[in-house]
């Protein structure tokens, strides 16, 4: 079932999250309307107000030219595509009870209804299968987001997909950033690190592959964390992932290049005691597969952020490029060996990609190698990565560390360049000395590389050519499937990192703009409220001016950089802007204080408590009848260290018990914001006080513990089914099904569930549910059934019905 509870925190930010960027803001005092390329199909609702941004930068022109992303060939129809808005695209989730009943729909109603409404003609398909994605669960539209909110011709397919999304059916994603995960080759017991997860679109997709193959009643041995910096994106996250209905998740709240490892040290790890509980391998936290998809410039989501066009300049790209590589060097630290890690950007800039790619081969050695992946999705239209590139730092073309300035080596460093030399032999103490002397700075590199205008000299420039099989990594550009862009490489841990490789990496720091002083602090949260991950969504007022917050995070001096092996230290800052953050509960309300909350070492957060309250869990497993068979204890914790005063209980996997436990053995190094799935909910209401139990099953726990119901529950006829659907309370009189009348009325008070019963069903035993049953909990009051699920889901449900034609 889809579901469910949403705190207004989350809806606030998920609705500043979706604004539409292709609409100029009133405020806006340029309603330049570029080259007009921006295409007019957008403004299918006939607004005379709308002006489409200015979708032309002279300096991304340059740039990219030189950089020979596409060939001289293609750089019209290149720019063209960019120009024009992302057309939508979604992804059914493969783990929903009604997958293959939605992609039916689609191939079947969908595609032909909305072929005589597609503006260009029948030559091109209006909807169709991304082909490359597996059984036909991605969707490719060719109506852009603003053209199925605004044409009314659309409106029964916009209105398909609002349902559905918010009921957890299928997911709003832009088709480039599905294909990561796809590479990640994740199994159905795989420990999976999300670094950079918010919004959270991969994250889901992460949680469908390993939950794919699971029964009702089941869950699988994996696990998911979903890491992200900025706490509301964590509520970005939370929201998104809430629709899963997953017990297999974590979400935590912490820098990506500072994760900890929660590694035990020999002194707390007993073998007697945790070799039964969290077995050998959680003496640390370590991980199968990593999705590292890092802050970037995003220049590849031109065509869904227009605004970028203005913003965009190369000190974005330089000013972040330290930062994705301490965040990649933390994801191989974290990896297994024998896993895989996927590194990807919506960026198109060779300094954010290829480089990046390059200097985590060098640093890891032979221990680390990059996989060729071409034979996998060979519908997938894809390009090689580059093997040689330049660098442009104010305005100048480099070739080589050797051509930098003095002046610029605190912001240009040698992992930039192909070949990631520096320039050892030359004796800058004297340089420098020099300088000084003559009271100004004087730069021995060629004259001819400081003119004002390089651009004509890049071709005479002798670049570098990188020795590492980057060819390997993938370029995906927008004209080829008519789409974003986007970089993907796949990393395989084939041995143990050298012994100080990751602190080689702090003693030399590379200079880089971003690490853990206050001062670059400031520099980096600017950059992350515009350099965006390559699924954020959000591009909403807060617009800070990324150009100018890049150059300065290029021209910082040289900071501190923090990269631990273990990260015992890494979240031992309890004055941390992280740590201080409030409450998701407290977030935004004014007057009423509530108790500040702790969860370890920090501070604002609800702690995660193991519910061990045996006299209402045995009050809830007798009231249910839940058989002994379902691991309910140890499996149930709260967010509310008064566990007299518990509203909500939630339930976790194996997989993230053990977690939990192998966090409050460190010392609660992680910091977690949300965990497991809600299974239990205390009745507040008058009546509810007064029943036998006074916790109700959730919707959203109710699939995985209805197989282990044997009371309180009972099979309705689908009349009586979608009576209570569409009336949402009925009384025992009024049920069609007599026989079924009499049963409620023999109900305990309280919660119940009713199951739709199936045309060859046993109405002889109602205990036996058959798999992927259609059920919902209702109250069972004084005179009547109740449903106690949201209004949303009522209609969904209906729908499907009469789809199916059942009854």
């Amino acid at each position: 079932m889809g579901g469910r509870g949403r705190s207004r925190t989350q809806r606030r930010h998920f609705a500043q999250g979706r604004e539409n960027v292709w609409k100029r803001p009133k405020s806006d005092p340029n309603p330049d309307a570029g080259n007009g390329n921006g295409n007019g199909a957008g403004n299918a609702g006939g607004d005379a107000s709308w002006q489409p941004f200015a979708t032309q930068n002279l300096a991304f022109d340059e740039y990219y030219k030189g950089q020979g992303i596409v060939s001289q060939e293609e750089w019209d129809a290149f720019v063209e595509c960019l120009r024009k808005p992302l057309p939508a695209a979604f992804r059914i989730n493969s783990s929903s009870q009604f997958w293959m009943d939605i992609r039916s729909q689609l191939e079947n109603d969908f595609a032909k209804s909305l072929q005589a409404e597609f503006i260009e003609g029948d030559e091109v398909q209006a909807i169709r299968p991304l082909a490359w994605y597996p059984e036909n669960l991605a969707w490719h539209s060719n109506f852009s987001r603003m053209q199925l909110r605004k044409n009314q011709a659309l409106e029964r397919f916009h209105e398909f997909l609002k349902l559905e999304n918010e009921i957890g059916n299928i997911t709003r994603q832009e088709a480039v950033s599905m294909v990561p995960p796809l590479f990640l080759d994740v199994q159905p017991d795989h420990f999976v690190l999300d670094m950079c997860a918010a919004p959270g679109s991969k994250t889901f997709q992460l949680l469908e592959i390993i939950h794919r193959s699971t029964k009702p009643g089941s869950l699988p041995k994996g696990l998911v964390i979903a890491n992200d910096l900025d706490v509301q994106r964590c509520n970005l996250l939370i929201h998104q992932t809430k629709r899963m209905c997953t017990a297999n998740l974590a979400v935590t709240n912490h820098e990506a290049q500072q994760f900890p490892g929660c590694r035990l040290s020999k002194s707390q790890f007993d073998t007697s005691e945790m070799g039964n509980q969290l077995g050998p391998c959680l003496n640390q936290l370590l991980f199968d597969r990593v999705l590292c998809d890092v802050p970037c410039s995003g220049d590849g989501t031109l065509r869904k952020a227009p605004d970028i066009w203005r913003k965009w300049n190369t000190g974005m790209g330089n000013g972040i490029h330290g930062l994705q590589i301490q965040i990649a060097m933390r994801g191989i630290s974290l990896l297994k060996v024998g896993g895989r890690m996927v590194y990807s950007t919506c960026s198109m800039n060779p300094i954010e990609n290829e480089a990046v790619v390059a200097e985590i081969l060098r640093k890891c050695g032979g221990c680390v190698e990059l996989l060729d992946v071409s034979g996998e999705l060979p519908q997938l239209i894809r390009r090689p990565g580059l093997k040689k590139w330049k660098v442009r730092d104010k305005g100048t073309w480099l070739a080589s560390y050797k051509n930098v300035p003095l002046s610029r080596r605190g912001a240009v460093h040698p992992s930039m360049f192909p070949s990631g030399s520096s320039v050892e032999p030359v004796d800058h103490s004297v340089e420098l000395e020099e300088e000084h002397q003559n009271g100004h700075a004087t730069s021995l590199e060629d004259p001819q590389i400081q003119l004002d205008e390089p651009v004509t000299l890049v071709n005479n420039l002798e670049e570098e050519v990188s020795t590492f099989p980057l060819e390997r990594c993938m370029r995906i550009v927008p004209h080829d499937q008519n789409g974003g862009a986007f970089f993907i490489a796949v990393f395989h841990k084939v041995g143990p990192l050298p012994v100080g490789t990751l602190e080689k990496h702090n003693s030399h720091r590379e200079k880089s703009s971003f690490h853990s002083d206050r001062q670059s602090d400031e520099a980096q949260d600017k950059l992350f409220e515009d350099v965006r991950t390559s699924e954020d969504i959000s591009t909403n007022g807060n617009n800070k001016k990324v150009a100018e917050a890049a150059l300065e995070a290029c021209e910082d001096g040289p900071q501190e950089a923090l990269l631990e092996t273990d990260s015992r230290n890494a979240c031992g800052n309890d004055d941390s802007k992280e740590a201080e953050a409030p409450s998701e509960e407290n977030d935004g309300k004014a007057g009423g204080k509530r108790k500040l909350q702790i969860q370890g070492k920090w501070r604002g957060v609800d702690p995660v408590v193991f519910f061990r309250d045996e006299d209402v869990v045995n009050s809830i497993k007798n009231f249910y009848g839940i058989v002994d068979s379902f691991p309910l204890s140890d499996h149930l914790v709260t967010r509310n260290s008064e566990t007299t005063r518990v509203k909500r209980i939630y339930y976790v996997s194996e997989s993230v018990k053990e977690l939990l436990e192998l966090n409050f053995k460190v010392g609660q190094q992680l910091k977690i914001t949300s965990v497991g799935l809600k299974m239990f909910e205390r009745q507040t209401s008058r009546e509810g006080t007064s029943a036998p139990c006074l916790f109700r099953i959730s919707s959203e726990g109710l699939p995985l513990i209805l197989p282990y119901l044997t009371k309180q529950i009972l099979d309705a006829s689908v009349a009586d089914f979608k009576h209570l659907l569409q009336y949402k309370s009925i009384k025992f009189t009024d049920f069609v099904d007599a026989e079924f009348s009499e049963k409620a009325t023999k109900l305990l008070p309280g919660c119940c569930v009713i199951v739709l019963r199936k045309d060859n069903g046993d109405s002889s035993n109602p205990n036996l549910v058959h798999e992927s049953p259609i059920a919902i909990g209702c109250w069972r009051g004084k005179a009547s059934l109740s449903v106690m699920v949201t209004a949303i889901d009522c209609q969904e449900l209906l729908e499907r019905l009469l789809l199916n034609k059942v009854g």
